[in-house]
């Protein structure tokens, strides 16, 4: 067997990102997306010195952050009604919290994992691990077993599919339950020996279709462990991929923007592309989210009309042919032959896994953007708002606030009652307000004279039903095109926001804020409060605090409570912990709570030049800020998912060997089954030894 490639650190030759990813991941995973100027060329302005000296409760007690709004959004609003006009009312303070979150620590009693290389996944002392699923195992019974030299697309559309991203569990009692996982995307590099990217099979084009997509996977307790076994051929499993049928539903659907030659109603699409994050409901449903799906479609450069040819651009579509050469194969891909296939993609897209039979929906009034996740959180009136990030340099936060209210319960009376609560309500972007003076963000990180990087901000309405705010858009043109939407009304630009979690105990938003090198640039957008570094290669989370505690509110506050990077580094923060006391971190990508409260963190491209993991955060009291390190995942993997609940704590190691010159003849890992294998994506479950 070959040897392993060398370790590439951050910054080595044949990567073109900042961060730890390698090149041959930028091309599959997001089709080089660092590499490009971004899409977003708007020139929207900061309002970073209208709050100057004043307190973020006392810019919300004198109504400052609505006139801010009115100014920021006013020239582009519609008059269609009185939404548009006054997007929230004078407001007189912060209302009570709902109650203690926890998230003092407890429950993080363990060492800190050290930074390392290592070709493992390195968990603390006193923890035991498994892999639960890995790529190319069978769902279901008389599926053959994973053989990287005997592929075919009818075997992997029953296995499990490649680079695992957004795990989850749902309960299904006597110690079983729903995992449910996302397939981001493929690397053909690594799944098929002797690969030739200019010219792919029909055979290999149609495994990767197979590849993509959505797992439903009944899986067991072990019993005496944290472990969890797949139930081969249990009749709720069920793989979803780019030949399945979606249903549009929503505003969208029907419209002739989204009709093409093989369905000329616009309401069935087929396939779900880069389902990278995702979110659980109350009511027992999988929402997964649609990411870099602009680089699976070709030749946008030949496209003449100046609207269409803008917006392809404003989603960075590729100009030419793609990277897997899907559109020879499917004309679908082809823009030239099909332009309205893409705007079928890009969605939040509602699964019911507890009924195999039942078709997904795309739900089209949660806007179309590059999705990291979709979170939900209840309001005070019984509403369901969701949370969600636009992962790309530059690009926005956006909330949607359903019309109608949740029905109580997760069975299927609940799923029935609530099978059309995503498809009419608001959808909002954020603009946010730093409250000290733009004079003092110099780009370095460095905190300033108030000591936090804090303020304010509004939800900006863009579309409710049909109503438009978006002067010069329809509200269909709204949710299909929502990122030039988003700069008209002038949205703050953020640095990729990713991952968007509430917390489940006190409502507050936690933000992944992943990197964005390019902040400060000649011709971008300068560091703000809420994005304080120029060249920002190690990221920060956000914490947003909804007024009065209700998330259908349309203001907030803010800070953030951590920026990244090497706690050596004094222009790196910790929520006010000793830096010395922290792990460190770079490039926080997806977000989760444990039951104690505590803040879970996975990373995606560390830039500090160790392998990407896995971290606990306290949010309250005197440890709050202390980032600690759970584990870290195999050279060149992502920390994907997680999952944390009272018996296990679960990841999905995506990508892992994925380095520049790798490939099945010259892997870069040997995880999960050791010497003589090809690196196979997977997802792990780690508990304490003695539970």
């Amino acid at each position: 067997m070959p040897p392993l490639l060398p370790f590439l650190s951050s910054g080595s030759s044949g990567s073109p990102c900042a961060s730890g990813r390698s090149a041959l991941t930028c091309r599959m995973r997001c089709g080089d997306a660092c590499a490009h100027d971004e899409p977003n060329t708007s020139d929207n302005e900061y309002f970073g010195d209208v709050a100057t000296g004043l307190s973020r409760r006392g810019l919300l007690r004198t109504g400052a952050v609505i006139s801010v709004a009115g100014v920021a959004a006013g020239a582009s609003l519609g008059t269609a009604g009185a939404a548009a006009a006054a997007p929230a009312p004078a407001v007189a303070g912060l209302g009570a919290r709902r109650g203690h979150g926890g998230g003092t620590g407890r429950g993080l009693d363990f060492v800190p994992v050290e930074p390392n290389t290592l070709d493992q996944v390195t968990t603390p002392p006193g923890y035991a691990q498994a892999v639960v699923m890995a790529w190319g195992d069978p769902l279901f019974k008389g599926v053959p077993a994973f053989d990287v030299d005997k592929q075919t697309p009818a075997a992997q559309r029953k296995q499990f599919g490649f680079n695992n991203d957004f795990l989850g569990l749902l309960p299904l009692g006597r110690g079983q339950h729903l995992m449910v996982v996302n397939h981001e995307y493929t690397t053909e590099q690594m799944m098929h020996r002797g690969y030739d990217a200019a010219n792919p099979t029909r055979d290999q084009v149609e495994i990767g279709w197979a590849a993509h997509g959505l797992s439903v996977v009944v899986v067991q307790e072990e019993r005496g462990t944290g472990n969890l076994k797949p139930v081969v051929g249990h009749r709720l499993n069920r793989r979803l991929h780019t030949q399945s049928e979606f249903e549009l539903t929503g505003p969208v659907a029907g419209h002739a923007l989204v009709r093409t030659k093989a369905d000329p109603r616009g309401r069935t699409a087929l396939g779900t592309l880069n389902n990278c994050g995702g979110g659980l409901t109350p009511w027992g449903t999988w929402l997964t989210a649609e990411e870099n799906f602009n680089q699976y479609f070709a030749n946008g450069s030949t496209v003449t009309d100046p609207t269409t040819l803008a917006r392809l651009k404003r989603y960075g579509a590729a100009n030419a042919a793609t990277e897997r050469k899907w559109e020879r194969f499917d004309d679908r891909f082809d823009l030239a032959k099909d332009p309205n296939e893409i705007n079928r993609f890009g969605w939040i897209v509602e699964i019911d896994p507890y009924d195999p039979t039942s078709t997904p929906k795309k739900r089209t009034a949660l806007g179309r953007f590059k999705h990291e996740a979709a979170e939900p959180f209840i309001t005070d009136d019984g509403r369901v708002a969701m949370y969600m990030g636009d992962d790309e340099r530059f690009d926005y936060l956006y909330k949607f606030v359903s019309d109608g209210k949740v029905a109580r319960g997760n069975d299927a009376n609940a799923r029935r009652r609530n099978r059309d609560l995503l498809d009419h309500g608001t959808l909002y972007v954020a603009r946010f307000l730093g409250n000290s003076s733009q004079a003092e963000i110099d780009g370095t990180g460095a905190l300033p004279s108030d000591g936090a990087f804090d303020g304010a901000g509004v939800w900006v309405p863009l579309v409710s039903g049909t109503t438009s705010y978006v002067k010069g858009m329809t509200a269909e043109e709204v949710l299909l095109f929502t990122r030039q939407a988003a700069d008209i009304v002038g949205a703050t630009k953020m640095d990729r926001p990713e991952d968007v979690q509430p917390h489940p105990k006190t409502g507050k938003v936690y933000v992944a804020l992943t990197n964005n090198t390019n902040r400060g640039a000649a011709g971008q957008a300068a560091a703000d409060e809420a994005n304080p570094r120029s060249a920002n290669k190690h990221g920060h989370v956000l914490e947003l605090s909804e007024l009065g505690d209700d998330a259908a509110a349309n203001a907030f506050t803010w800070n953030l409570l951590l920026v990244c990077g090497d706690p050596k580094d004094p222009n790196t923060y910790w929520g006010g912990f000793d830096p010395v006391r922290v792990s460190p971190i770079s490039c926080p990508d997806n977000l989760a709570f444990d039951p104690d409260g505590n803040l879970w963190i996975s990373t995606d491209g560390n830039a500090l030049g160790s392998n990407d993991g896995l971290f606990g955060v306290p949010l309250e009291g005197s440890k709050r800020g202390q980032v600690k390190q759970f584990l870290t995942v195999p050279a060149g993997a992502e920390t994907c998912g997680p999952w944390i609940d009272e018996d296990r704590v679960m990841v999905c190691v995506q990508h892992p060997g994925e380095k520049t010159g790798a490939s099945v003849d010259n892997p870069a890992s040997q995880w999960p089954d050791g010497p003589g294998s090809v690196p196979r994506p997977g997802v792990v479950a780690v508990w304490r030894k003695g539970r």
